[in-house]
């Protein structure tokens, strides 16, 4: 199953160079994410029975074409890479105009956290279906740990 969410860009969506924001990429993606998962089962109260909050490494965003003020943009989601017991996901969106180009694509990977003992925590059964069929990318994987330390750059701590 592929999903996808239109936007239409508005004035507060630009930035100083009027095209679309960094913010607003973030933005969209954050509302197609949210509402696939809410569509599928990861509702609020599924979410606290079961302590889940959902967070996030990293975003890293691409850009090929500008979209500009009054552009509709379709917004994608394809399923990146998931570990067996779906503690970590990645997730890939695409922006498209109205005329189909590409305009950006952003990779994005995360995990799910217990809000009480603040730890990574895996996803329950019926929370995992809806992830396995959500169309994957062609370089779909199955995640560990390691992959969560793919860009090993750590800050040191000070003295």
């Amino acid at each position: 199953m592929s999903f996808t969410k239109e936007f239409e860009v508005r004035w507060s969506d630009l930035d100083a160079n009027r095209h679309l924001a960094n913010s607003a990429y973030q933005n969209m993606m954050s509302h197609t994410r949210m509402a696939f998962l809410l569509e599928n089962g990861f509702t609020q109260k599924e979410l606290v029975k079961y302590n889940l909050g959902p967070v996030v490494f990293y975003e890293h965003i691409y850009y090929f074409k500008e979209i500009r003020p009054d552009d509709k943009i379709e917004v994608s989601l394809k399923l990146k890479g998931l570990s067996n017991d779906g503690t970590f996901f990645a997730f890939e969106h695409d922006f498209y105009n109205a005329k189909g180009k590409n305009c950006a694509r952003c990779e994005m990977l995360g995990s799910w956290i217990d809000l009480k003992s603040r730890t990574l925590k895996g996803l329950p059964q019926h929370l995992l279906k809806p992830l396995d069929n959500l169309a994957k990318t062609d370089d779909f994987k199955v995640l560990t740990k390691a992959d969560t330390r793919k860009y090993k750059v750590f800050p040191k701590d000070k003295s």
